[in-house]
């Protein structure tokens, strides 16, 4: 599985993906020209020289490198909420008291705010359920923040992450079902599609602009604010792993909860290693891919932007001592990478978990230039 940047020819699969998503998929709507325009805007940002981050766009799809099929897709906006608003509920609470009458009463509400404007966003992630497979899940999430650990630059210090909120197959949101009935007369799957195609203006228009109470909504309202998608918990805990957290922002639409965490504390981009590469021909008796040690798997990925490549593998072979990955010279071409050129990578599990000795567990992903005595095979 190769992850690259998406092209013009992934059209066909990037609209068969808007449509298995579904409502609530608000990042990608079955519109050719929406759509059109999205792979356009992504390709312009990739080839974009970036100092601080603007109104880029990095689209990325994973592609079964034997077949030629598309099996997901994954991306990151670099700064939201520049030209449209990004709109966001806060849930927080509100007391009311009379020292009076002796009364003292404490209500959750919901208040419509911009908080995370100009926030980098991780978004767009999908795996088509027919390809599913070991690691795909895992290589679509992880391998925006290798993107983001060599291209710091293009994004902001805060990142966030728009969950999908409860919404049935057929399109109906708890949520939004109780603000269908008081203030916005339409369907989820229209207001989704609105929002995903960038036409938000009703939000300022037709939205409550004072605090929701949030005991006056239907029970089934109450229920699903900060919930998730039954198919986004998943990725929900992949990204509490990393080190994002909710802080009570939820989505207008079906209340999914929004996380965030501070780019240089996400665990994957302050763990990941650059190093040199040394492509090591097959057999060779320097390629040993049974060697005791081996068999942990890797994410690892070229310094590239334009041509960014990276997967998953559990050939390669890192020696601290030498600041050097070593990669069998199939997987290296496939990845762009020659002998002696950069490379980043991220381990995928712990020591403990791996077969690699106890004293890695403390430091799993080994720094490089450190000269540790401790030799090990990823």
């Amino acid at each position: 599985m190769i992850i690259r940047p998406i092209a013009h020819k992934d059209l066909p699969a990037l609209q068969a993906i808007a449509i298995e998503s579904g409502a609530g998929f608000t990042s990608l709507v079955d519109d050719r020209e929406f759509l059109i325009n999205k792979i356009q805007h992504s390709i312009d940002s990739f080839a974009r020289c970036v100092q601080q981050p603007e109104d880029e766009g990095y689209l990325f799809v994973l592609e079964d490198p034997d077949t030629g099929e598309v099996i997901g897709t994954t991306g990151i906006e670099a700064s939201v909420g520049l030209d449209s608003p990004l709109y966001h509920y806060h849930k927080s609470q509100v007391v009311h008291r009379s020292r009076e009458l002796g009364l003292f009463k404490r209500v959750d509400v919901l208040n419509m705010c911009n908080h995370y404007t100009g926030c980098s966003e991780i978004c767009t992630l999908f795996l088509r359920p027919q390809f599913r497979r070991p690691n795909a899940g895992k290589l679509l999430s992880k391998v925006r923040f290798l993107f983001m650990a060599q291209n710091p630059q293009r994004f902001a210090s805060t990142v966030i992450a728009e969950m999908r909120g409860i919404s049935s197959d057929d399109g109906i949101s708890p949520f939004w079902d109780w603000l269908r009935s008081n203030f916005v007369d339409l369907d989820f799957a229209t207001v989704t599609q609105l929002v995903g195609a960038g036409n938000n203006g009703f939000i300022a228009e037709l939205m409550p602009k004072y605090p929701l109470y949030t005991h006056l909504l239907s029970e089934d309202a109450q229920s699903v604010i900060g919930e998730v998608h039954e198919k986004t918990r998943p990725a929900l805990r992949l990204l509490e792993a990393e080190g994002f957290r909710h802080k009570g922002y939820v989505d207008l639409f079906d209340a999914g909860p929004t996380v965030e965490a501070e780019l240089d504390q996400i665990r994957s981009i302050a763990g990941s290693v650059e190093c040199r590469v040394q492509v090591i021909k097959e057999g060779t008796s320097a390629f040993k891919p049974k060697a005791e040690g081996m068999g942990q798997a890797v994410m690892v990925a070229n310094t590239a932007v334009e041509h960014f490549r990276a997967t998953i593998t559990d050939q390669a072979t890192y020696l601290p001592q030498h600041d050097l990955l070593q990669l069998p010279s199939a997987l290296a071409e496939s990845l762009g990478l020659r002998d002696g050129a950069s490379a980043r990578f991220i381990p995928m599990a712990t020591a403990k978990t791996s077969g690699l000795p106890e004293t890695a567990a403390a430091q799993p992903v080994p720094q490089p230039r450190q000269q540790q005595e401790l030799k090990y095979a990823l």
